[in-house]
Formats: C-alpha cells, sequence, structure tokens
C-alpha cells in the first residue's frame, strides 16, 4: 500500500513492482494549489533580497519553480538547500545545482546541522501551508530573518475505501508505507473503523521516527523505520519480507 500524493507514488509504486512485488495506490493527501497566491507571487519578486532559500519538499519545489521560472532568473547570490534526496532531485530537473541537503537523515533538523546555512541572514522557506515552525525558528535563534513562501496546500482527498477495504480483506494487502504523519492520520480516517482495525495487524513501513510515533499512537502493532527516500523503504520491505519467504 503506497499513501503517498499521487504525484510522489509513481516512482516508489514503481521499485516496489520492480522487487516483484504489486502496489496499490492511495493517496491520502491531495497537493493542491494556494487560494490566494498574492503574498507568494510577491515574496517571489524579492528573492533579491534574501542569501539562502529552503525548499521543504517536491510539491514546494514544483510549485515555486514554476512561478519563479516563469517571472525572473534565480538570483546569483541566493544559496539553495533542501531537505531530501527527492527535493534535491527535483530541483536539479528544473537546472538548480550545488543543493545544500542533509546526508544519511532527511529532515529539518539534519538540515541544521549543515555547516553552509550557519552564516544566513535573509531565509525564504518555500513550503505548504501551515508546515512544521522548527526550521525557521532554529534559524531565528540563529539570527536570520525568515519569510515562508506557502506556495501549495495539502487536503484529505475524497476517495472511495471500498476496493481497498476488498483487497484487504481478500489478503492483497500485506504492507503499508507512510511517508508523512499527516498523510498516515488522514489514512487511518479515510478508511473508516473497519480499514483501521487491517491497518492496526499490518506491518508499516515509515522512513522516518516521527512517522512511527504517530503509527504508534494509532496502535499498529508492527512499525518498521526504514531508511530515507524510496530507496531506504524498499531496503526496509526487502529486509523484512525476506525473512518471511
Amino acid at each position: 500500500m503506497v499513501t503517498r500524493p499521487a504525484q510522489q507514488a509513481q516512482a516508489l509504486a514503481r521499485l516496489i513492482e520492480s522487487a516483484g512485488a504489486r502496489s496499490f495506490l492511495f493517496p491520502a493527501i491531495e497537493i493542491r494549489d494556494v487560494e490566494d497566491i498574492g503574498p507568494f507571487t510577491r515574496l517571489v519578486d524579492r528573492l533579491d533580497e534574501f542569501d539562502l532559500a529552503v525548499f521543504i519538499s517536491p510539491n514546494a519545489i514544483e510549485r515555486a519553480m514554476r512561478l519563479i521560472q516563469a517571472r525572473r532568473k534565480l538570483p546569483a547570490q541566493l544559496r539553495i538547500a533542501a531537505i531530501g534526496g527527492g527535493s534535491v532531485k527535483a530541483l536539479e530537473r528544473h537546472g538548480v545545482t550545488g543543493v545544500i541537503a542533509p546526508q544519511g537523515r532527511y529532515d529539518s533538523e539534519a538540515l541544521l546541522e549543515r555547516s553552509e546555512i550557519g552564516g544566513a541572514r535573509q531565509v525564504v522557506i518555500f513550503r505548504g501551508e501551515g508546515g512544521r515552525e522548527h526550521l525557521g525558528e532554529a534559524l531565528r535563534a540563529r539570527g536570520a530573518a525568515v519569510e515562508y513562501a506557502e506556495c501549495y496546500r495539502r487536503v484529505k482527498p475524497a476517495l472511495n475505501p471500498a476496493p481497498l477495504l476488498q483487497a484487504w480483506s481478500g489478503g492483497g494487502i500485506h504492507a503499508v508505507t507512510a511517508t508523512s504523519s499527516e498523510g498516515l492520520r488522514n489514512f487511518a480516517e479515510m478508511i473508516g473503523a473497519a480499514g483501521r482495525e487491517r491497518l492496526q495487524a499490518t506491518p508499516i513501513f515509515v522512513p522516518h521516527p516521527r512517522i512511527a510515533e504517530a503509527a504508534r499512537s494509532l496502535e499498529i502493532r508492527a512499525v518498521i523505520v526504514t531508511g530515507p527516500g524510496d530507496e531506504g523503504v524498499l531496503d526496509g520491505l526487502n529486509a523484512f519480507f525476506s525473512t518471511r519467504r
């Protein structure tokens, strides 16, 4: 089971299928444009004021770069940072190289450990509406002025869970993957009480301890923390099921 937003689900699904398993896509988050693009647009027009831009996710990159490249070039002095490998690849598709990114662990805490961002004084963070505040707060504590460019919003999809629940009850779902705490909570709500019973009895694979905490709060009995990124999730699945063949 792949619960990622539809825009990011295909890569993980292909990896799963290349390993000989079947993937069942059930996006638990839908990515939409912000309702009022005005503040985002005005901030893009002020990029010359910043010395560091941080992109939180591939969704932020696709929304932001679409507008940035339509209106201007990235300022030469602007350093670019991203949280994870997927974001680095997304920036490279837009011609942005030399991205500052953490290695081995993909979260705000790991990015803050990178020395290259230590001297930033004017920072813009491209993210979705209502994202985590930890990165911005930590940079402010270091003396930086931080602004948020909220370029997309996350909503819970209105999907019919009946086909999923039918496949699950027939023994067709052996594992669930979740790559965000919000998506996991949405998924638990979307599948209803009967689905939550099956979720609690199905191994779940998550790439971060924070998502594992959310899984345990839902009383999921087998929570496996994998390495970061799609490859880390696949490695975790392979390691777990190789001992059960």
